[in-house]
Order: structure tokens, then sequence, then C-alpha cells
């Protein structure tokens, strides 16, 4: 898995790469601190996953991370920040960011990466947990104005819950290929881009 990091403090990001790297499952390309070098190395090494700090001080992580996505659609970028303000979870989920992730959970970098480079989604579980609280805006909101099916919504549920493809799919007695086709028609009638977004709108809308 090859990976770019940035942060502003070259320490952390010097310690990153040591870790990652004795994995033996992670190459760091590159290393940068602060977003504009974000964004400049993410065009040159177009990395698996963007691990990237969130406060810096010529650009922030958040802003960065808009300018590369609206370039990259698809770029998966995990955020890393010792500060757990509503604010960023916000616009982090927004952005269509991959992870948010306390710096000193060291522990669970490593497989943060894995699973956002497989395509999952991860945020840390003091996160997660604030998230419907903090997104969640009451108004009214019919589905069926989007055509979505009663199955179609059960896997909304799912995803807004961190269920996996593999998971939804074990549950609802589903193969995984007919839950990502679901996925993909609930993308479609929803104009979302990921299962992030999808979770993002449910609770706003629940």
């Amino acid at each position: 898995m090859k990976i770019v990091i940035v942060d502003d403090d070259i320490f952390v990001s010097g310690a990153l790469t040591t870790i990652l790297e004795a994995s033996g499952k992670v190459t760091v390309a590159a290393s940068g601190t602060d977003g504009k070098e974000a964004a400049e190395l993410y065009k040159i090494h177009q990395p698996d996953v963007l691990l990237m700090d969130i406060r810096m001080k010529e650009k922030s992580g958040l802003d960065a991370s808009a300018e590369i996505l609206e370039e990259f659609p698809d770029a998966k970028i995990l955020l890393l920040t010792t500060f757990s303000d509503d604010e960023y979870i916000v616009k982090a989920l927004k952005l269509g960011a991959k992870g948010y992730l306390l710096k000193q959970d060291y522990a669970s970098i490593l497989p943060a990466l894995e699973a956002v480079c497989s395509g999952q989604t991860v945020f840390g579980t003091e996160i997660m947990s604030r998230i419907p609280e903090l997104i969640h805006s009451g108004s009214s909101f019919h589905y069926e104005d989007y055509d979505i099916s009663r199955r179609e919504l059960e896997i909304i549920r799912l995803i807004a819950d961190g269920l996996s493809n593999k998971e939804i799919a074990s549950q609802l007695f589903l193969s995984e290929g007919t839950v990502r086709n679901y996925l993909s028609s609930i993308l479609d009638k929803l104009q979302l881009r990921d299962r992030t977004q999808v979770a993002v709108f449910y609770y706003k809308h629940k």
C-alpha cells in the first residue's frame, strides 16, 4: 500500500513513517508539512491513501481535502488529528473524507489505512458515537420522493450503522454483488458519491 503523509510536525510524520513501514505493509512515497504540499504531493504520487493532519498553518487538511477531491473524486483521504471538534467532524463527513481518527490512537492507524484502502470508511469509536447528534437536522423527508425502495432504505440504515457490504449481505441473505448493485442505485438516486455520504444523508434526514 502506497501512502503519503502530511503533518506540520515533522517528528509525528517521521514516527508514523517508521511505525507504518516497519509493518511491511506500507510504503511511504512522500511526506509534507501543510495542505498546499498535500495537494501537490497527491498529484505527483496519487497514493492509495493520503494520511493527513487537519490543523496546519498554510492550508488546513480540510481545505486540502476539498481541493484534492474536486480534482480526484475517488481520492482516499484519512484525516488524523488531536482535535475532536464538532466542526471538523461534520466538515470531514460532508467533504467525503474516508476516515477521521484521533492522532493519539496509534494502534488504530494501520488497520484504518487498510480499511480505507479496501474501500471502507473509518471513523474512531468516539467520533462515530457523536455523528447522529451532530448532523441530525430534524427536517421532514420522504425517501419515496426519490424512488427509494423499502429494501434500499433498509440497506441505507445498515450503512449508517457502519456495516460493510459483506455484513449487510449476511444480515439480509443477499450476495455481496447484489448489495453493491443496491448501493450503486442508492448513490444514483440520491446523487451521492460514496457510502459515507449515504450515512450522513440518513442521519441528517432521520
